[in-house]
């Protein structure tokens, strides 16, 4: 499968990127990903070939029965268009790459290039000493001073170990794309996945730089059904409930006062929401 000339010639394109594995705490990153593709009017117009990038014992093909027959799918890294009312979104996902990183980065390149975005917004999660029961918060960065001036950003000034995301991110900023990096905090007691509140986070943050109404679904109602079934866990665990309510009381204390430009946004975002609801 390859039609990436259908990246060409989009309208306003921006690209959201997310890599599962060791970037993607609680599923949270490529959650974002999966959650537009279903969302939407989507295509496939891309699939790297994963013979050359992934290791099966790690990355293990999956069975699905399809009309009553076996069929056999092999993780790989897709390019997807997005229609929306107002522009066009080219979502890019797949595992972490095993192999080759260089040549998968090249790749994905490629792709990039033939889209020209506006923007790429590479989305990651990581585990937090934060608590299931306040907002997530997500931090963003990016190299660009452009967007860092519009956007209120910094630069990152992590250092240590990366994954795809990290160096996918570098890898957009020394060829001058405009790329943003948004990372969530995902409470690290309770890792697995899936974390729809983490997810709907992102999605969030994506909705406010973009300036794009996005179907958010049902993240809402599944987030808070997962804030109680947390609750319920830990509700008979004092150690637990203790440790909690710690992150609970540092986290009210770094959390900043609501600004009149964050009450703002916020109400902006839910008009937007429901004119699109209306629509």
């Amino acid at each position: 499968m390859d039609n990436r000339e259908a990246l060409r010639e989009l309208r306003n394109p921006a690209v959201i990127a997310a890599f599962s594995g060791w970037n993607d705490a609680g599923e949270a990153a490529s959650g974002v990903i999966e959650h537009l593709a279903a969302s939407y009017d989507s295509e496939v117009v891309a699939a790297l070939d994963p013979e050359e990038f992934y290791d099966f014992q790690v990355t293990r093909p999956t069975v699905r029965l399809l009309d009553g027959q076996r069929i056999i799918e092999w993780a790989t890294t897709e390019a997807v268009v997005v229609k929306l009312p107002e522009r066009d979104l080219v979502l890019i996902g797949g595992p972490e790459p095993n192999y080759r990183w260089r040549d998968f980065l090249g790749n994905l390149m490629d792709m990039v290039d033939l889209v020209s975005p506006e923007l790429v917004i590479v989305c990651g999660a990581m585990l937090a000493d934060s608590p299931h029961s306040r907002p997530i918060q997500v931090s963003a960065s990016s190299g660009d001073p452009h967007l860092g001036a519009e956007f209120g950003l910094e630069e990152s000034d992590y250092e240590g170990p990366t994954g795809i995301v990290g160096v996918f991110s570098s890898e957009l900023e020394d060829a001058g794309v405009p790329t943003m990096s948004l990372w969530a905090s995902v409470p690290h007691y309770v890792a697995d996945p899936p974390n729809p509140k983490a997810t709907l986070a992102l999605l969030s943050r994506i909705e406010d730089i973009l300036n794009t109404p996005l179907d958010t679904g049902d993240l809402f109602e599944r987030g808070e059904r997962w804030t109680e079934q947390v609750n319920e866990l830990v509700a008979d665990n004092p150690d637990i409930a203790m440790y909690i309510s710690a992150l609970e009381e540092r986290s009210d204390q770094d959390t900043p006062a609501p600004t009149g430009d964050s009450i703002a946004a916020e109400f902006e975002r839910y008009l937007r929401r429901r004119n699109r609801r209306r629509g």
